[in-house]
């Protein structure tokens, strides 16, 4: 299949492909009229990269997948390399929900301290009128 033709059926636009291919992540084989040719296998891949950055993976973060697909395995997360990519961006993600908890919990504390504080006097803002 052509370029437009794989960008199609993943959803995805010819310029990023043509980046994978830059950074190593998809390889393209040309026709004799110099077009790039893609197979199941690129197909494949590209739903892998995808798939990964929709979770929040950088594509740098894809690459051990990736190769752990070209290698012949059955998933791109067969591979120690990708379970070292998962257990990175899990403890990634539980700091930022460690350092949410605590912004949250400071502002509960503000929270029921204002609640605790009587009620001062409300200041009316006068309407606006056009002259």
């Amino acid at each position: 299949m052509r370029i437009g033709e794989l960008a199609a059926r993943t959803g995805t636009t010819t310029r990023a492909l043509r980046f994978y291919e830059s950074q190593g992540l998809l390889d393209a084989r040309r026709a004799s009229n110099g077009y790039r040719e893609y197979d199941e296998d690129d197909y494949r891949l590209v739903n892998e990269i995808l798939t990964l950055q929709a979770v929040g993976l950088s594509l740098e973060d894809t690459r051990p997948f990736v190769e752990c697909l070209r290698a012949g395995h059955e998933t791109g997360d067969s591979c120690a390399d990708s379970i070292e990519v998962y257990q990175r961006k899990l403890a990634e993600v539980d700091a930022c929900l460690a350092r949410l908890n605590d912004v949250r919990d400071s502002l509960l504390a503000k929270l029921a301290g204002a609640l605790k504080t009587p009620p001062g006097p409300c200041v009316v803002v006068p309407e606006y009128e056009e002259t």
